[in-house]
């Protein structure tokens, strides 16, 4: 029977033991673990939701920075006091902190919201092209999380469900920067608090959940398109 990240000719094993059948099944559970489950994406959130929030109640640019930064500082204490990974809310602190930063030099509420727009903007085109050069993002995450980043490209069926994830993850950040742009350009930061909130989470759960749907059809078994002694990538 194999353990660890052993296979065999019924399916692949995680690295958690259980063995999948599925090329959905394997991405579904390696991008789980990659996004830190359902936890790691609230405290991903959180720390921009409570500034969002607090800007469009108060229109107070210290209380709101305050607010926002202290979300994700409480949320940094329980992980550290429950001994768990803190990896997705140090990535929420940094993003905060520095659009604290941007928005106290410059004295605009609507500027704490740039380097979200700056990230959202670089995300897409890294995204979009990695999907272009048949390197989908989603493979990468992947790989790394089995440590292994280049095998899964040998089955063209991995590769193109990863590319269609990929662009789900993409799809998101280019209507961010459409939608939000023009009002960062205007100053209208309680529209854009507003926007930001609508766009946030709401947009990216829809993007899981057609993920979600994709990965659910469990239809494609594992290694079914390997091209036999090639060893080429699709």
């Amino acid at each position: 029977m194999s353990t660890g990240d052993d296979t065999d000719r019924h399916g692949q094993a995680t690295a958690s033991g259980v063995t999948v059948d599925t090329v959905e099944a394997l991405v579904r559970r390696r991008l789980s673990e990659a996004l830190g489950g359902r936890r790691g994406m609230l405290e991903a959130a959180l720390p921009t939701l409570c500034f969002t929030i607090s800007w469009i109640l108060s229109s107070d640019l210290r209380i709101s920075l305050t607010l926002g930064i202290g979300a994700a500082v409480l949320a940094l204490l329980a992980r550290i006091v429950q001994r768990s990974n803190p990896q997705f809310v140090l990535n929420a602190f940094i993003v905060i902190a520095i659009g604290a930063v941007f928005a106290m030099r410059s004295g605009r509420a609507e500027d704490a919201f740039l380097p979200g727009l700056i990230y959202n903007a670089v995300y897409f085109v890294v995204l979009a092209l990695s999907v272009l050069a048949r390197w989908p993002m989603i493979g990468l995450m992947i790989g790394a999380v089995t440590g292994d980043l280049t095998s899964w490209r040998r089955d063209r069926q991995m590769v193109r469900l990863c590319s269609i994830l990929t662009w789900f993850l993409a799809i998101p950040c280019l209507l961010r920067v459409v939608a939000q742009y023009p009002l960062w350009a205007a100053g209208e930061a309680a529209l854009l608090g507003f926007t930001k909130v609508a766009m946030g989470w709401p947009l990216q759960i829809a993007a899981f959940a057609a993920m979600a749907w994709v990965l659910a059809r469990n239809h494609t078994p594992v290694g079914a398109e390997q091209t036999a002694g090639s060893g080429r990538p699709a």
